[in-house]
């Protein structure tokens, strides 16, 4: 099983949706917590899932339960302690019971996980991607 990331800052409209189209994305699943902000300009909910199905063919779901909470974010923001905020986000999805909702046929279709930050490394998504291949094993994770 193969899943994708993506964060859209620093990339033009162009840049993101042709990248998503040339790996064959079939669904992008938001985990941002925000996705109705002014600054996410293209990246609107309303907005992206129209482009999405426009441009690429592909579902647009927005699954806040992936999302860590405002106040985690804010915490981060404040201490910059990142092992911290890997931590407490990763109980948070066990508390949430995010594999169960989820559940591997989900992914079946190409499946990219989208946030705003444009490097994965200091991202919740690749937190989520970490805890989808501990607990499934056999992912491939491709950071877009």
């Amino acid at each position: 099983m193969r899943v994708y990331t993506i964060g859209f800052t620093k990339k033009s409209a162009v840049e993101f949706f042709e990248t998503l189209r040339r790996n064959s994305i079939k669904q992008v699943v938001d985990v941002r917590i925000n996705n109705v902000s002014q600054l996410a300009g293209f990246a609107k909910r309303d907005d992206l899932k129209y482009f999405l199905g426009e441009l690429c063919g592909a579902d647009y779901h927005h699954l806040e339960f992936l999302a860590p909470t405002k106040e985690m974010k804010d915490e981060y923001a404040e201490s910059k302690d990142w092992d911290a905020y890997a931590r407490e986000y990763t109980e948070l999805l066990a508390s949430r019971n995010a594999l169960d909702r989820l559940g591997r046929s989900f992914f079946e279709r190409e499946t990219c996980l989208l946030c705003s930050e444009a490097s994965p490394d200091k991202c919740h998504r690749r937190l989520l991607t970490q805890y989808l291949q501990e607990h499934w094993g056999d992912i491939e994770v491709t950071h877009l």
